[in-house]
């Protein structure tokens, strides 16, 4: 056994099995009420699979929205898959729990930050995972669910004002 115990990818864990079974739930039940996730992950992540085009766009990062229109969400045990809407283009995307690097619920003010995602040694990243208030969220994602009336598509947003 190591000389201390290791809290942060604990709680990584911990954090990303939670986000695995609101998917679950989410696949066998749909999205509940006026929930909807803001989930940005790292695309360069080696077992992200996205289309090519939106690699090149999206080199960094990218935010998916899952909202009104979703398809063929499959939850495992090492990510998940689902197909998302971009301007009338459905494209499938698999994204690796370890690649997510927010999880956002907006209309309960729920989001989790996860920090320290190449493993390094920085002490400001040592303490893994954060639950964020809702002052925290962009302003996309603190105001409450827009309109029902008309299925949108997928929508990449920018989450620079979440981060600190």
């Amino acid at each position: 056994m190591s000389g201390s115990i290791d809290y942060g990818n604990l709680m990584h864990r911990a954090m990303r099995g939670l986000i695995k079974e609101v998917l679950t739930d989410v696949a066998a039940d749909g999205l509940p009420g006026e929930h909807h996730f803001f989930i940005t992950f790292d695309t360069g992540h080696p077992d992200v699979q996205i289309a090519d085009w939106l690699s090149d766009r999206y080199p960094g990062e990218m935010t998916v929205v899952m909202q009104h229109w979703y398809d063929n969400l499959k939850v495992g045990d090492e990510g998940f898959g689902v197909s998302l809407n971009f301007g009338d283009a459905p494209e499938a995307l698999f994204i690796p729990y370890d690649a997510i690097k927010t999880f956002v619920d907006p209309s309960v003010e729920f989001g989790l930050r996860f920090e320290n995602q190449d493993g390094g040694d920085d002490e400001d990243d040592a303490y893994g995972p954060e639950i964020v208030r809702d002052e925290d969220l962009p302003s996309e994602a603190s105001s409450k669910v827009a309109k029902k009336d008309a299925p949108k598509d997928a929508e990449v947003v920018s989450l620079d004002s979440f981060r600190k």
